[in-house]
């Protein structure tokens, strides 16, 4: 697991140790991770001056924030080698129970006092709360959106309060903008100076780790961050990574820069490690027994030439590497949530929207947008049409080559996990089966062919538009196998968590839209970056003011005010919408004009959105509350973490068997018009 072991008693006493609280030399704070009804991870690092290699902790765990009524004790060893990382597991707790645990070295110095929550024993009636959230970027932006959380769960009765908090990736990025390098910041963002590789790669104007210590550097600044660390301290968290705790457009052990494609065995173990090391996660390491150590394999930098029937590289060195760690897992919360945590980066095969071959398919006089039937035919590859998939493609007046012809069909989980991920779904017994998914499953969609005639160059699609993000929304024939799983084994309370958008999302969980069957089997949610830009932000300064489309993305009102984000109501309404929109500023007649077969899976989105989100579950019903703030460009000095854009919450009855589930929408506070 991870960690060390300790057992709790159940007869508590006072602390005996001598304690002095010394924040300074465990400069990354404390954390506790996975909660089960019995058991917590336990974090934190303590680093020691060199010569010495190793030194010991003792961590306290109390049922009481004074540590009067002490339930654990144990001895933890933290070594240089591990970077002075310190974890300790500790069992024997009693089900759904708050505790305090701290640590301390020989000489009485201690770290911060941290809480945590185990999880309700299986069998516990009582409803289940706890935020989703993903996408922080201490380089450029601020966790406001942590101050919020706080400030909300500490004036929250104990029934309201988080349980725990779910991280769907990129808590770090790894990618760093040095200030001297980009004086100009990121759009309206100035730069921090948050680390320094020592020996790190530049790359245009940004850099990447490419060593064990580069990793470790980028979350030892990420966790001096105020905000991340007093969140950590105050709940357990659920953590897996995402793309940015490796490489951006990472897959596999395969880094992508600049269009080309390069292995990078060495740097994903290394990166598995730091996160190994940082995160405190009930993992699996392939045949070892420590507890405390990694146990890294030895890997080189291979070219990757084969690959299986799935699209996994069967070089040995890209095999040991993301064998390094498994993060797939399950955690059951009472008798309503199985939650179900799977790895979308480590074992899918190369995005086919964004090789080389398909830049043919992108043109900027669309901007974002791809046809949809190109990324049909693309992702499903020669099983297209029934194993029949077409020489050419479409586009506008060209046949370009189907380069995906005699390929396998993309897969994001790859086969082995994609089986273990169905065997759980079926095998569950919660109310609510809850996917964590680091990326978003819902479809998006928007309708050029309605455009009128002379506004730009004519739709070189047939029909509808797709978004290229490289999620599940493009993987639309791994997705539908899942779905037509959850429809044929009659799975009931089938809930999708996700982020990686930057945006908030709301709606039901579907194989296809109209003119195809529109049969949804559950409901999937995305939530809002915590402070990393979102599209919007990055078109403002991107998207021409001449553009003949620019309506459609952005809507500019008077000079020095931000545009309003009219992507969302293409996406949610549709192109008329937008240009009634753009001639009448009325969001009523603008509605009147939706396409209604557009996007009929749809409840929210916002492309805009920073935050988190929180699913509250209980026997017959679950809502998912989205809390959006404004632009987090600068730390807030408020207790609460400034003000609030807007609060919508999403409540779903629970279903039966071959029944369908329908989304209620409120709007509590604020408003979001074009998101709705």
């Amino acid at each position: 697991m991870g960690a060390s072991a300790a057992l709790a008693s159940s007869r508590p006493r006072p602390s005996t140790l001598r304690w002095s609280e010394r924040r300074d030399l465990y400069p990354e704070g404390v954390a506790s991770g996975d909660p089960t009804s019995d058991g917590i991870i336990l974090w934190t690092r303590r680093p020691f001056t060199e010569p010495i290699a190793s030194a010991a902790l003792t961590v306290e765990v109390a049922e009481d924030r004074e540590f009067r009524r002490v339930v654990a004790t144990s001895r933890a060893l933290v070594f240089a080698s591990e970077d002075w990382t310190c974890r300790v597991l500790v069992g024997g707790l009693r089900p759904g129970e708050e505790y305090w645990y701290r640590f301390v070295d020989d000489q009485g110095f201690g770290s911060r006092v941290g809480r945590t929550l185990t999880a309700p024993a299986e069998h516990d009636d009582r409803p289940v709360r706890f935020a989703f959230i993903s996408c922080q970027n201490a380089n450029c932006g601020a966790q406001n959106a942590y101050r919020r959380m706080i400030f909300e769960d500490e004036s929250a009765s104990r029934a309201r309060r988080l349980d725990f908090v779910l991280h769907l990736g990129d808590f770090v990025y790894e990618i760093v903008w040095y200030p001297k390098d980009r004086p100009q910041g990121m759009y309206d963002r100035e730069l921090r100076d948050i680390v320094q590789y020592a020996n790190g790669e530049q790359i245009q104007d940004f850099h990447i780790p490419t060593t064990l210590d580069d990793y470790r550097a980028i979350y030892r600044a990420y966790l001096r961050d105020p905000d991340i660390q007093d969140a950590r301290a105050r709940w357990p968290f659920v953590n897996m990574w995402d793309n940015h705790e490796f490489s951006w457009l990472g897959w596999q052990s395969f880094q992508k820069f600049q269009g080309t494609t390069r292995p990078a065995q060495t740097r994903k173990v290394a990166a598995n490690q730091a996160w190994f090391e940082y995160q405190p996660a009930r993992i699996r390491k392939p045949g070892s027994r420590s507890l405390d150590h990694f146990d890294p394999p030895d890997v080189v930098n291979a070219v990757v030439e084969h690959f299986d029937e799935h699209g996994m590289g069967e070089e040995p060195n890209n095999l040991a590497a993301l064998a390094s760690l498994t993060g797939y897992r399950t955690l059951r919360f009472g008798r309503h949530v199985d939650l179900i945590v799977t790895d979308q980066r480590s074992y899918r095969s190369e995005d086919p929207v964004d090789r080389l071959e398909a830049r043919a398919f992108v043109t900027e006089d669309f901007p974002e947008l791809v046809p949809q039937e190109v990324v049909e035919v693309l992702d499903a590859g020669r099983a297209y049409d029934d194993g029949h998939p077409p020489d050419g493609i479409r586009y506008g007046k060209q046949e370009i080559a189907n380069f995906r012809r005699g390929e396998p069909p993309q897969t994001i989980l790859g086969a082995v996990q994609k089986q273990w991920f169905l065997e759980r779904l079926a095998a569950s017994r919660a109310t609510w089966k809850i996917w964590g998914n680091t990326i978003g499953t819902l479809d998006f969609r928007a309708d050029p062919q309605n455009l009128p005639e002379g506004l730009s160059k004519p739709w070189p699609g047939s029909g509808y538009a797709s978004l290229a993000l490289g999620d599940f929304g493009n993987a639309l024939f791994e997705r539908g196998e899942i779905y037509d799983f959850v429809k044929a084994h009659g799975i009931t309370g089938f809930v999708t968590v996700a982020g990686d958008r930057h945006a908030f999302w709301a709606g039901l969980a579907a194989r296809s839209l109209p003119p195809k069957p529109f049969e949804p089997v559950g409901v999937a949610f995305v939530t809002g970056s915590l402070s990393a830009p979102t599209l919007v932000e990055g078109m403002e300064y991107r998207l021409p003011r001449d553009h003949p489309l620019r309506a459609l993305y952005l809507l500019d009102g008077a000079p020095g005010r931000k545009p309003e984000p009219t992507i969302n109501m293409l996406m949610l309404q549709g192109v008329r919408s937008c240009l009634e929109y753009q001639r009448t500023r009325d969001i009523a007649a603008a509605r009147a004009a939706r396409n209604p077969d557009l996007s009929p899976h749809l409840s929210f989105l916002d492309f805009a959105g920073h935050g988190y989100s929180i699913v509250h579950a209980t026997h017959d019903w679950l809502e998912v509350e989205f809390v959006c703030i404004p632009r987090p460009i600068e730390r807030s000095s408020g207790r609460e973490g400034g003000p609030l854009r807007y609060r919508v919450v999403h409540r779903v009855q629970r279903w039966g068997k071959g029944e369908r589930p329908r989304l209620e929408q409120r709007v509590i506070e604020g408003s979001a018009p074009l998101s709705i």
